[in-house]
């Protein structure tokens, strides 16, 4: 395979750890004329979701956090109906937290301290009791980031550095944005550029910028149990809690039926796979697992309007 159309960044699918395809298309920046390479660093959006979740599942099996202790043992000044949201509500979408947009100030692209946005997440009346329905709440896991921080004693991107990202060498990923002079797309909306987010202020959910390599290293490393144990990883990829209609296509050909922890279990193809999308403004992401042919497949994208369903097809 050559190309694929309608790749507006860069894709690559790997098997047992192995490149089979890895294709790049479009501009990264269409003020300077340079165009997306496999090395090129895209926002990740959603899919650093999985970072985070790891993250806590390290914690957990350290001892360092309970999976079902409530979280307002780590966010002093919670709400008395808190008393009831744990990780696990948090991890899987079902603590009835608020999406953005879903409450006044709930905006990621108003600019805001995190002590700032926490106290707005928390003045917030829950939308369900926790526990019982999957609510998707991105929100939810920036308060496990916080967690992340609390619990390890550390910053977020410094614990994400140190257990995850240096342990794997992935050299070309980090945590609350690139850094400076790194060769990164810009992101567009039907070709026109789009003020980015501040990524320093997301932690755990929305914050990393990565390549389509370092991505497809950290899900093969992920699922193969190279970060956690058995029983962490099976509780990781565990469809904990029904998404109802679910997140994907409407031929059935993608199917996200439940949420473990950072990840939809659904299908693709018909195959059973454990995934995560993304969207950031003026960026798409996608990151896939089919176990049962070891098969990675990591599409990231710097316009808005691409399809991932169609590229994801055309790479299958």
């Amino acid at each position: 395979m050559r190309s694929v159309e309608g790749l507006r960044g860069a894709v690559t699918v790997t098997r047992a750890g192995s490149v089979e395809v890895e294709l790049a298309g479009g501009l990264a920046d269409a003020g300077s004329g340079a165009g997306c390479t496999p090395q090129t660093r895209f926002q990740i959006a959603s899919v650093s979701k999985q970072f985070a979740a790891t993250a806590v599942m390290m914690l957990a099996e350290s001892g360092a956090v309970a999976l079902g202790e409530p979280v307002a043992h780590w966010l002093p000044g919670s709400p008395a109906q808190w008393q009831q949201v744990t990780l696990h509500h948090l991890l899987t979408h079902t603590a009835g937290v608020r999406h953005w947009g879903d409450a006044p100030g709930f905006e990621p692209s108003q600019p805001m301290s995190i002590r700032d946005r926490l106290a707005l997440i928390q003045q917030a009346p829950l939308l369900t009791e926790p526990g019982t329905q999957w609510r998707y709440s991105s929100p939810g896991y920036l308060l496990a980031g916080l967690i992340v921080e609390r619990a390890s004693g550390r910053p977020y991107p410094g614990f994400i550095t140190e257990r995850i990202l240096s342990p794997l060498g992935l050299t070309s990923t980090t945590a609350a944005g690139a850094p400076a002079g790194a060769v990164t797309a810009r992101g567009y909306r039907n070709g026109e550029p789009v003020v980015p987010w501040d990524l320093s202020a997301m932690p755990g959910t929305g914050d990393i910028c990565s390549t389509v390599g370092d991505l497809a290293r950290f899900t093969t490393a992920l699922h193969s149990g190279q970060l956690l144990a058995d029983g962490s990883l099976r509780l990781l990829r565990t469809a904990h809690a029904p998404v109802g209609t679910g997140d994907g296509s409407g031929d059935g050909w993608l199917t996200g039926d439940g949420y473990g922890y950072g990840q939809f279990v659904g299908t693709i193809a018909g195959q059973t796979a454990y995934f995560h999308p993304g969207d950031n403004p003026g960026y798409q992401s996608f990151a896939a697992w089919i176990p049962a042919h070891a098969v990675c497949v990591v599409i990231l994208a710097n316009d808005e309007t691409t399809s991932i369903e169609g590229l994801l097809k055309q790479l299958l």
